[in-house]
């Protein structure tokens, strides 16, 4: 091998270790729905993420954990109705996740600040059920991303929609479509907001995706869905035979992010 050829074959190694180590990079994502029952439940679950919780996450490494609400129509509202809080967690891999548990056995303080959620007596829990979501993040928006937004946390609108197909290979179909067929590019291009896109891996609901989009107000909402139904490569991208019903249920959920939140 002759000196010349030497350096160069090191500089693709290089590159291509490179390149290969920054395409791995991707996050991991966890969703924890709390099911409540009573405000009470509510004011203890919202104590314990806000003083213990978030606080142990931000100690190992998670600095941003979003914690959402959903938006409650008052007309339509009732006192029996069950109450969720949702919890978005960015992992920055799978094994992130699965040692989570481990290191917050050793965090004294989490234990500590979240004594009344973690010691909570038979007849009162603090909560009805935990429900878990885990995603990975698609190949076009591997890290998850902060919203640019003004308005106060109570006014914004965030929108978790779940695209469910009715075989595992049409949901595929789907990914491939925000992927390849560039309709992340498009929200991005329309001023979305997305925080994430990725595919549930584990779920009461498969095969699914999930999104998350976020806006000043409703109004911003509205008029952003509108241009992106009037968006000339949308009818286009809609039209194209190899997209065509690959979505079995899109079910879409309203949020506003908690005061303690910090997404």
């Amino acid at each position: 091998m002759s000196k010349l050829f030497m350096p160069l074959l090191l500089a693709v190694c290089f590159l291509s270790f490179g390149i290969s180590a920054t395409a791995a990079k991707r996050d991991f994502y966890q969703i924890k729905i709390y099911h409540l029952k009573t405000e009470e439940q509510e004011k203890k679950v919202d104590a314990f993420l806000k003083d213990a919780y978030l606080p142990a996450l931000h100690r190992i490494g998670i600095s941003k954990v979003g914690v959402f609400k959903p938006i409650i129509n008052p007309e339509t509202a009732k006192p029996t109705d069950e109450k969720l809080i949702y919890v978005f967690i960015p992992f920055s891999s799978r094994e992130a996740f699965f040692t989570l548990e481990q290191k917050l056995a050793k965090d004294k303080a989490y234990w500590n600040d979240g004594k009344a959620y973690h010691d909570a007596v038979f007849s009162e829990p603090p909560y009805d059920r935990i429900e878990s979501i885990l995603l990975n993040a698609f190949d076009k928006s591997l890290q998850f991303t902060m919203p640019q937004l003004t308005s106060a946390p109570k006014e914004r609108v965030y929108e978790l929609r779940s695209y469910e197909g009715h075989t595992e290979k049409i949901s595929k179909n789907k990914i491939k479509m925000f992927n390849d067929g560039d309709e992340i590019g498009l929200f991005k291009r329309l001023g979305f907001n997305a925080v994430f896109y990725a595919e549930v891996v584990s779920g009461s609901r498969m095969p699914n995706l999930m999104y998350l989009t976020t806006f000043e107000n409703r109004a911003a909402r509205d008029e952003h869905w509108k241009a992106f139904s009037a968006d000339a490569y949308w009818k286009k991208l809609a039209a194209m035979p190899e997209y065509q019903k690959n979505v079995s249920k899109n079910d879409t959920r309203f949020f506003y992010p908690t005061d303690y939140s910090d997404i």
